[in-house]
């Protein structure tokens, strides 16, 4: 599972920078209360945001969504609003369903594409400009800056509030490593993939020094285990530490990290975002849609298992490479919750963004040297007009 897991990714950014080239362009945890009711049995008369509601009228029927990866936990708020009876089209990887939230029929098909291989390691964006039935693209904020003058996105609702990614490293090795900056101090190698993004930015500011990173890094464990945890390595904070604990024999025990977030590199990862030039067309749709995924979020936090039991039941039907157990896709999202991965913002909404956030990272990127869009704002790749403030955890 790892290595496919970080591979989503590498080829992500590389992508990015083969579309650029080919276009001619440059390139808590208040979440406990539903957590603690894992018996929350009624979500329709506690949360009636969908209750009433059809978007047959307003919304592309089926409203398709192009993913970045394989059904996994992180996608839990899109599977949380696919209904009984749903299809998996093993062939295309597509799970499509009756739009159903808590119970309530929102009168249109909603069908969820899976990414990465599935779509040839392409980057969203490609898909989304030349397939039209495509409603929602994947998008993370360092992404949409890299492709902003040839396939923008522009960003509607974030399901989770911070981006999974980490480094990670032994504890028992490192026991006075407590932050990325720590393992900048102590000379630490740290294995990534080439041509990230956030290796660049730690490195223009200081943080890490060119000569500690090794953009080696093949998504195996294999090197990290064999090294004894002498190196420090890239992973996902809603994966890894379950696995190097549970699945990989040869390690068996917990592994240390901190955010790329927690460190300051703040994009939003997955978020749902629409074509700017689409806006006026679905202006009426997304009135009505982005509290439904919204409250999503809330009834995924609040009672997990239906949604967890279609990724892997699509999964295990797919039968590729990628793996999805009932165990780690249960964990994973109780540790999303933990660490504040899925949660509000800095107010008492979940699924909004904050411009300044983006606006760091777009600043922190120019400062590294890349090629950032002359002119670019936060502006440019995200709104909150329809975002219901009233829905939080």
């Amino acid at each position: 599972m790892t290595h496919t897991r970080f591979t989503r990714f590498a080829v992500g950014v590389a992508a990015m920078a083969m579309l650029a080239a080919a276009c001619g362009g440059s390139d808590e945890p208040a979440a406990e209360e539903p957590a603690a009711e894992p018996a929350a049995e009624e979500p329709a008369a506690e949360e009636p945001a969908a209750e009433g509601i059809d978007l047959s009228a307003d919304c592309p029927n089926p409203v398709v969504v192009q993913t970045d990866w394989f059904p996994e936990a992180e996608h839990g708020t899109l599977y949380n609003l696919i209904g009984d009876g749903y299809t998996v089209d093993v062939d295309n990887k597509v799970v499509r369903g009756p739009m159903v939230l808590d119970g309530q029929d929102l009168g249109i098909e909603f069908e969820v594409r899976t990414g990465g291989p599935a779509i040839g390691y392409a980057p969203v964006t490609s898909y989304v400009y030349t397939d039209d039935s495509i409603t929602f693209g994947y998008a993370n904020t360092e992404a949409q800056v890299l492709s902003y003058e040839d396939a923008p996105l522009l960003s509607v609702v974030a399901p989770l509030e911070i981006n999974p990614q980490m480094i990670m490293w032994d504890p028992e090795t490192y026991p006075e490593i407590e932050t990325l900056a720590d393992l900048g101090e102590a000379g630490v190698t740290i294995n990534v993939f080439g041509g990230g993004v956030f290796a660049e930015v730690f490195v223009a500011q200081g943080v890490w020094s060119a000569d500690q990173i090794d953009p080696s890094y093949d998504g195996s464990p294999a090197r990290f285990i064999a090294d004894g945890g002498s190196i420090a390595q890239q992973g996902f904070a809603s994966a890894e530490p379950y696995d190097y604990l549970n699945n990989f024999s040869d390690w068996g025990k917990e592994v240390a990290f901190q955010t790329l977030h927690d460190a300051g590199f703040e994009v939003y990862a997955a978020t749902l975002g629409i074509r700017p030039d689409q806006k006026a067309d679905l202006d009426a749709c997304l009135k009505k849609i982005v509290p439904i995924f919204q409250q999503s979020v809330v009834s995924y936090v609040a009672a997990p298992e239906a949604a967890n039991a279609v990724i892997v039941d699509a999964v295990t039907q797919f039968a590729d490479f990628w793996t999805q157990s009932p165990e780690i896709t249960a964990w994973s999202i109780a540790q999303q919750v933990e660490l504040g991965l899925v949660g509000n913002g800095p107010d008492s909404t979940v699924g909004n963004m904050v411009g300044e956030r983006i606006q760091k990272v777009i600043d922190d990127m120019a400062g590294a040297g890349m090629a950032v869009p002359d002119g670019l704002t936060a502006d440019d790749l995200y709104t909150n007009e329809y975002i219901d403030t009233s829905i939080g955890l």
